[in-house]
C-alpha cells in the first residue's frame, strides 16, 4: 500500500540473507520503526481525507483560506463589543477541514518542510477564531472573532475601499486596476487569517463579481494569488446573511419591518417577520443600483445647482423604478402597518452610518456612537437632500465624508430617500453590521452544533463500553 508520499513501503521478511535482502539486526528495528511510521502516516492521511482535506501531496501552496459553509437556523443573539484576545489559538485552519481535528503543518511538509502532520488536540469551541470575508463592489471587509457565550467578540477587524465596481457599468467587466486593488487588500486579508490562526471561513463576493464577465476568472485568480476561496453568493443569499447580522437592532414591536442594505453595486430591501429569534423573511427584492453603479449610471454631472438636482431626480426615479414590483407586493402589508402604527425600519450601510454620524454632529466616525442608534427619519431626509445640492468641493469639507466618499454619498441619499417612500417609517435604526456578522453567526453556529454532537457521540460510546 502507498505510503503518505505515494512511495509503497519495502518490507523484507525474516530468515532472508543479506543477499536476498536481509537486514543486519540493529538495521531490522530502525526499519520496523520506518514501517511503523509509514503505516502511522498512511492512517493520519486517511483521517484527513475523511474530514474533507486533501491528502499532504496534494496540498499546493497557498492553501485556500475559505469555506463555504451552510447556515443554520439558529443564530447566536448579540454581537459583543471590540476586544482584542490574550492570545492566538493554538492552531492553523486546514481548508475544508472538520472542526473536531486539525492538523498543523511541520517544517519541510508540502505545507511548510519536512517530516509527517502532527495532529494537535481540538482547541475548546470558545477558543476557535472565526473569520468572515465580504468583498462588495466598493469595499473589502475582513472580521476575525470567537465565540463568547451566546455572543461573540471581534478580535481583529478590517476594511478598505477597494472600488472592485468601478468603471463596470459601462465596461461590463472588472478593470486591471480595481482588480490590483481588491487583490491588495484581500492580501492583507490573507496574512490575517494565518496571524489568527483562523478555525473556519467563509469569504463572499457580491454583485460586483456577479456582474462582470469576468468575475469568475478574477476568483480564480484571487485563490491562486492569495489562497482565499471566494464564493460569488446570489443577491438573494445576500439579502439573508444582511438580515442574520443585523436583525437584533430592530425596534422592539409588533408586525412586520423592514431591513434594507445599501452596498456598492445593488440595494436589497427584505421585509420579515421577526416574531422568532430569527426573523422569518417575508418578502425581498434586490436591484442592481448601489452607490457605485447608480453614480456611474447616471454620469458626470455639472457643478450647478439645476444640474445637481436634476440628477439626484433621475437617481431616485431609477431606484423606484427598480423596486416597482416590490412595492406593488408588499401594498397590503404597508397599508396594515401604516393603520397600525406599527412600521418599523432597520438600515445597514455605509450610507446610513455616515449620515447618521452627521446627525450626531461627529467630528470623525465613531462606531459606538452610531451602531444601534435611533433616528428621527425627517432628519436623515433633511441630511440627503442638503448632501445632494452641495458642490463636490463643499461635500468633501464635511465631517465624516470627505474625498473618499464624497461623489459616492449622494447616490446614497437617493437610493435612502426613496427607500423611505417605500417603506415610510417615523424613524430609522441604524447597523453597522451586516453580511459579516451574519456569515460569523452561522459559522460559530456550526461549530457549536458540532461540538455538541461530538459530547453526545462521546457519552454514547462511553454508555455503550460500561
Amino acid at each position: 500500500m502507498p505510503d503518505a508520499a505515494g512511495q509503497s513501503p519495502t518490507v523484507t521478511p525474516a530468515g532472508h540473507s543479506a543477499a536476498q535482502g536481509a537486514v543486519p539486526a540493529k538495521s531490522k528495528s530502525k526499519a520496523r520503526g520506518r514501517g511503523r511510521a509509514r503505516v502511522a502516516a498512511r492512517k493520519g492521511n486517511r483521517k484527513a481525507i475523511g474530514n474533507g482535506a486533501a491528502p499532504v501531496a496534494a496540498q499546493t501552496a497557498p492553501a485556500p483560506l475559505g469555506v463555504d459553509i451552510a447556515a443554520p437556523d439558529a443564530l447566536a443573539p448579540d454581537l459583543l463589543p471590540e476586544a482584542e484576545a490574550n492570545a492566538a489559538a493554538p492552531h492553523v485552519m486546514v481548508p475544508q477541514l472538520a472542526p473536531e481535528s486539525v492538523f498543523a503543518p511541520q517544517p519541510g511538509s508540502a505545507l511548510g518542510g519536512a517530516g509527517a502532520r502532527a495532529w494537535h488536540k481540538p482547541v475548546p469551541f470558545h477558543r476557535q477564531a472565526y473569520a468572515a470575508i465580504d468583498l462588495g463592489t466598493n469595499n473589502c471587509r475582513l472580521l476575525i472573532a470567537r465565540p463568547a457565550g451566546g455572543h461573540f467578540v471581534v478580535i481583529d477587524a478590517f476594511s478598505r475601499v477597494v472600488r472592485l465596481g468601478e468603471g463596470l457599468a459601462q465596461s461590463g467587466r472588472l478593470s486591471d486596476a480595481a482588480m490590483d486593488r481588491a487583490l491588495a487588500a484581500l492580501h492583507v486579508c490573507a496574512e490575517k487569517l494565518k496571524k489568527r490562526n483562523v478555525h473556519l471561513a467563509r469569504s463572499v463576493a457580491t454583485e460586483a463579481c456577479r456582474r462582470a464577465s469576468n468575475g469568475a476568472e478574477f476568483i480564480e485568480r484571487v485563490h491562486r494569488e492569495t489562497g482565499i476561496r471566494l464564493n460569488i453568493i446570489t443577491a438573494q443569499e445576500e439579502a439573508r446573511l444582511a438580515v442574520l447580522g443585523c436583525h437584533i437592532l430592530l425596534e422592539h414591536g409588533d408586525g412586520p419591518a423592514m431591513i434594507f442594505d445599501i452596498g456598492g453595486g445593488s440595494t436589497e430591501m427584505v421585509l420579515v417577520d421577526p416574531a422568532d429569534p430569527v426573523p422569518r423573511i417575508l418578502d425581498w427584492q434586490s436591484v442592481p443600483w448601489g452607490v457605485v453603479s447608480l453614480t456611474e449610471g447616471v454620469g458626470p454631472i455639472a457643478d450647478n445647482p439645476a444640474a445637481r438636482a436634476a440628477a439626484y431626480a433621475e437617481m431616485r426615479a431609477r431606484v423606484a423604478e427598480g423596486f416597482a414590483p416590490f412595492i406593488e407586493r408588499i401594498a397590503p402589508t404597508r397599508a396594515q402597518a401604516l393603520a397600525d402604527g406599527a412600521i418599523r425600519l432597520l438600515g445597514t450601510s455605509g450610507t446610513v452610518t455616515t449620515l447618521a454620524s452627521l446627525h450626531l454632529g461627529l467630528p470623525q466616525y465613531d462606531r459606538r456612537a452610531v451602531d444601534g442608534l435611533i433616528v428621527p427619519t425627517q432628519s436623515m431626509r433633511a441630511i440627503s437632500q442638503k448632501l445632494a445640492h452641495l458642490s463636490p468641493a463643499e461635500r468633501i469639507a464635511v465631517p465624516c465624508i470627505g474625498r473618499e466618499r464624497s461623489d459616492l454619498v449622494v447616490a446614497g441619499c437617493a437610493i435612502l430617500e426613496t427607500i423611505f417612500d417605500i417603506w415610510p417609517a417615523d424613524r430609522l435604526g441604524i447597523a453597522d453590521r451586516g453580511i459579516r456578522e451574519g456569515i460569523l453567526r452561522s459559522l460559530m453556529a456550526t461549530g457549536g452544533d458540532a461540538v455538541r454532537s461530538r459530547e453526545a457521540l462521546r457519552q454514547l460510546n462511553s454508555g455503550a463500553n460500561l
